[in-house]
Parts: structure tokens; C-alpha cells; sequence
């Protein structure tokens, strides 16, 4: 039963599981953690996830929509981290998209690396709108290959904010495509600091393409079901881990 509900929900709790099975929220979260054990699915706080193979990128469409007010919470926290009048190269990940549309009234300087978030900018009045070079990745849209690239060496940021596919205390930032992880470790190296927007469902995994170690980034900013361990952790390698609130739906 757990199985086939996760193959239409992206997520399952456990006190929905303990209601529709009549089991005790205890035997739930055994049968959960024997789940896991297996590789079916992916423990989170209060529940567990669709396991998705480190080489599988989820469809943009269907991570939109996933985690809706984690993603709008840490996109205003990380906002807040930027000033007026600063240079950012923006990541093309969906909590990123959420960002662009925070900055439109924003007096700063923007190089989004996804047509999406350049769509989101282009009539924003105070934004000074850069586009990349590049190849825009289908249905992501996320710019990438050797012009994007190019575009991203002959500049200077103040802030890179990114938003990877996954993130673990050991694999660090990782990517599932290999050339959107090459854009991203080269956004970092032309920034002087860098934001990376991680919601509770991206901790403790990993994607096919590294991108840095987890404790490269300046600021990483979550939400409150990324595990506090792992939180408290991060922070001891010198991360500043900014945890928010959920927003109401």
C-alpha cells in the first residue's frame, strides 16, 4: 500500500500512512525504514519520499510543484541576503525561479542561467537583465555548453545563488546533468560569495554530476524538515545555515 500510494503522491506521512492502514504510526515507520533499507523510497522528516535514481532528473513541470512553500520561504530568506546595487548570477534550478520573481523590484544586476527566470525578469524595471550565451537544455531551459560558459569567465559576481538537484554531507552539491554542473561550479568560481537553496527533500541525496564539496558555499539556506543533524553539522564546517519557516499554502 505504501508503494502504490508513492507511485501518484510525491509524498507520503506517516500519520496519513498509520490512518488509511490502521497500523500504529510505530509499525509505519519500521515498515518505512525497511523500505528504505531497500532502495524503494527515501526517508524525510515525517515521512518518506520517491526514490529517484542519482542518474534520473525529475521533470522541471512536476519539481515545480513540488514543495511549494519550502521553496517560496527560502527564496525570500535568500533575497534578503542581497543588496541593491549587487551583481548575481542566478541558478536554473525552480527554488532559483522563485528568486527571480522576489527580484523583480530589485535595483541589481541579474545573469539568470534558465530561460524561465529570463522570461521572469524581462520587463522588471529596476533589474539590469544579462543573458547568457549558450544552449538551452529542452524543458529545462537551463542554459549550458561552451557558451554559457564563456559568458560566465568574462564576468564578476557578487553573489552566485544556486539551487542543486541534491545535496549530502559527503557526495556535497551534486547535479543529474553534467553540463549544468559545469555552469554551476563555474558560477561559483567568478563569485565573490555564493547562496545555495537546499528545501528538506534535497538533503541526504545525491545526483549523478558533483558540483563542489557541502561546505564550499557561504550561506546555505533550508527549511525546517532538512535533517537538524546534518543542519548542525553543515554549520560546524563553517556554513552559515539559515533554516526558515514554512509559508502558508
Amino acid at each position: 500500500m505504501i508503494v502504490e500510494r508513492l507511485k501518484g503522491a510525491q509524498q507520503v506521512t506517516v500519520a496519513e500512512l498509520a490512518e488509511v492502514t490502521g497500523a500504529s504510526e510505530m509499525t509505519v515507520r519500521r515498515d518505512l525504514d525497511v523500505l528504505a533499507a531497500h532502495g524503494v523510497l527515501r526517508r524525510v522528516h515525517g515521512g518518506a519520499v520517491p526514490a529517484t535514481p542519482s542518474g534520473v532528473e525529475p521533470p522541471f513541470a512536476a519539481r515545480a510543484v513540488s514543495a511549494p512553500a519550502a521553496k517560496k520561504a527560502i527564496a525570500r530568506a535568500a533575497v534578503e541576503l542581497i543588496r541593491d546595487g549587487e551583481t548575481i548570477v542566478l541558478d536554473s534550478g525552480t527554488t532559483a525561479l522563485e528568486v527571480a520573481r522576489l527580484l523583480r523590484d530589485r535595483a541589481v544586476t541579474v545573469m539568470p542561467l534558465s530561460l524561465h527566470a529570463v522570461t521572469e525578469l524581462l520587463d522588471a524595471p529596476r533589474v539590469r537583465l544579462l543573458v547568457p550565451g549558450g544552449e538551452p537544455r529542452p524543458g529545462e531551459l537551463a542554459m549550458v555548453g561552451p557558451l554559457t560558459l564563456a559568458s560566465l569567465q568574462k564576468l564578476r559576481f557578487d553573489v552566485a545563488v544556486l539551487s542543486p538537484c541534491a545535496f549530502d554531507l559527503e557526495a556535497g552539491l551534486t547535479a543529474f546533468d553534467l553540463h549544468d554542473a559545469e555552469v554551476k561550479q563555474q558560477a561559483l568560481a567568478v563569485s565573490a560569495r555564493s547562496v545555495v537553496l537546499v528545501d528538506g527533500a534535497k538533503w541526504d541525496r545525491a545526483a549523478l554530476a558533483h558540483v563542489c564539496a557541502a561546505d564550499r558555499p557561504d550561506v546555505v539556506v533550508t527549511d525546517p524538515t532538512a535533517p537538524e543533524d546534518q543542519r548542525r553539522a553543515l554549520a560546524d564546517r563553517g556554513v552559515l545555515v539559515h533554516v526558515v519557516a514554512e509559508e502558508p499554502q
